[in-house]
């Protein structure tokens, strides 16, 4: 039996909001692919603790899921006997309302005076017209990671076991944007066109990285000797590592700039490039070295500074100045 999103995540039915992100966050960082190249099991819980994230991070989802509309992928729960609906790692949203059964149209037909005999898929009227309607749109829901989104892809959508769909993302797509697959949907009758299949696209939050209009940021640690000596380091990016150089004397907070390594999309016929912001942030990591403490100790005294200098008079008057 599939696990429950809440069970996925280690997490109770009536946990909070911030105790759901809290405990995705926690997860993708120990399994994220970036971090276990080659283990398929650690890849295959990522995308698991992905979806559940998707269905409990969404207040709406996350109701429907409690009242058992949708199933722990997502996916629409059958409402109908003659109507199965998607089954899979993503699916269905929806169900549209307008379609119907063998009895449906033939109830259809007579109101409009179709003759009962006439064979279906080619039905005439009483004026001799063939009687055509066109397919219903049908509306999934797809989850990519952030680098998907990022640099777009392929990307197919399993809507049971012999279904699927192959879906292009664009570079730099938007999180809950909706992807338009003409002809996708519903068949037509009598000839009519068929409907078209709306991907609504949802982007999973990454460990690292974080969007921020068409630039990312993302904290990066650094040693105590990288800050204060400068040096040259690998830095991810969503297009792969590349080198970056740390300025002598750097401290927390020290933000850098990787131009051109942001989200790179179309924008109104225009092609928009944007960056990597990089914000340091000092790692001692040998705080317990005693060879370090007494090297502080002695560049202390010759050197003293109050980093805090100022702060708490004005903290007391509100920061006037």
């Amino acid at each position: 039996m599939a696990q429950t999103p809440y069970e996925v995540l280690g997490v109770k039915p009536d946990a909070s909001a911030d105790a759901i992100r809290k405990a995705y966050r926690k997860l993708a960082k120990e399994l994220h692919p970036d971090l276990n190249p080659g283990k398929p099991a650690a890849e295959a819980r990522f995308k698991a603790v992905t979806a559940a994230y998707d269905i409990l991070s969404d207040t709406d989802k996350k109701a429907r899921y409690d009242r058992g509309e949708i199933d722990e992928s997502g996916a629409e729960r059958p409402r109908y006997s003659y109507r199965p609906h998607a089954d899979g790692a993503q699916g269905r949203k929806y169900q549209p309302q307008g379609e119907m059964d063998a009895g449906d149209l033939d109830d259809l037909f007579a109101m409009f005076g179709a003759r009962g005999g006439a064979a279906r898929g080619g039905r005439r009227g009483q004026g001799g017209e063939n009687f055509s309607m066109p397919g219903g749109d049908l509306m999934f829901s797809l989850t990519i990671d952030f680098v998907e989104a990022a640099v777009g892809g392929k990307k197919r959508l399993q809507l049971g076991p012999n279904e699927s769909l192959d879906v292009t993302i664009p570079p730099g797509i938007d999180d809950g944007q909706v992807l338009r697959l003409k002809g996708k949907g519903s068949a037509g009758f009598g000839g009519g066109a068929p409907g078209d299949a709306l991907i609504e696209v949802h982007v999973a939050p990454h460990p690292f990285y974080r969007r921020d209009g068409d630039d990312i940021r993302i904290e990066l640690p650094v040693s105590l000797s990288e800050a204060v000596l400068g040096t040259r380091i690998s830095v991810p990016t969503v297009t792969g590592p590349v080198t970056m150089t740390i300025p002598k004397g750097a401290d927390t907070g020290t933000l850098l700039r990787l131009r051109g390594k942001g989200i790179h999309r179309k924008r109104g016929g225009l092609d928009v490039e944007g960056d990597q912001y990089v914000t340091l942030k000092v790692v001692i990591g040998a705080a317990d070295d005693p060879e370090l403490a007494t090297f502080l100790e002695g560049w202390a005294e010759k050197h003293p500074t109050d980093p805090r200098q100022g702060m708490t008079r004005d903290a007391a008057r509100g920061g006037a100045s």
